[in-house]
């Protein structure tokens, strides 16, 4: 009778053990449908704020698309008429470069201001966009001004960290500039070997040839 109960029993049990396997390997199975939706939806999610991330970047770069900052304009002005004044009289002074009003669509000082005599930058929209790249390439004749583009957060980061590339190009005697967050590199004429033009992808940076 006792070897009858110990058979019974191991069979319960063995019956048991197959249940909570076949258990616990439909919950797994469960588990893993779920998960692999959530990592689909995770997928989706990712891909979704990428574009979001690019489209943000893209009006930002569309909104400061005719911004200048200048630095070094004395500052003392009383009002944005006389701010706009003192710009158009240093630009014609040092860039040679006559800009109407009509040709400014913001100008406003940026930053709180200072105790000292350092003057704070201008930031100044162009209502057109020649008219800045107008100044951007008369910008070197200033010996008081510096002008420099408006970009963003994000670009000057990307752009301080090109900065030791950029040195190491112009060192090898290339012609070297940073474009936006690109570093654009022309290979000097003497080290230039005959042959088609072509652009070659290098690393996080563009090299012409």
């Amino acid at each position: 009778m006792d070897e009858q109960f110990q058979l019974l029993f191991e069979k319960m049990k063995i019956e048991m053990q197959n249940q909570a396997v076949s258990i616990s390997n439909t919950i797994m199975d469960r588990i893993d449908e779920k998960l692999k939706l959530v990592l689909e939806e995770n997928k989706k999610l990712i891909f979704k704020v990428e574009n979001l991330e690019k489209k943000i970047e893209f009006l930002e770069r569309d909104k400061k698309g005719n911004n200048i900052i200048i630095y070094g304009l004395k500052e003392g002005e009383k009002s944005t008429r006389e701010l706009i004044e003192n710009a158009k009289n240093k630009f014609q002074k040092e860039l040679n470069l006559v800009l109407e009003d009509y040709d400014i669509n913001k100008i406003y000082r940026i930053g709180k201001p200072n105790k000292g005599d350092k003057p704070r930058p201008v930031l100044l929209s162009f209502t057109c966009g020649w008219k800045k790249n107008e100044v951007l390439k008369n910008r070197k004749k200033s010996k008081e001004l510096f002008v420099a583009e408006d970009f963003s957060k994000e670009i000057l980061e990307k752009r301080k960290a090109l900065l030791p590339q950029l040195i190491e190009e112009r060192n090898k005697g290339n012609i070297a500039y940073l474009k936006f967050d690109k570093l654009i590199v022309k290979e000097a004429k003497e080290n230039r070997k005959p042959q088609k033009p072509r652009k070659i992808e290098k690393g996080n940076f563009q090299f012409l040839r």
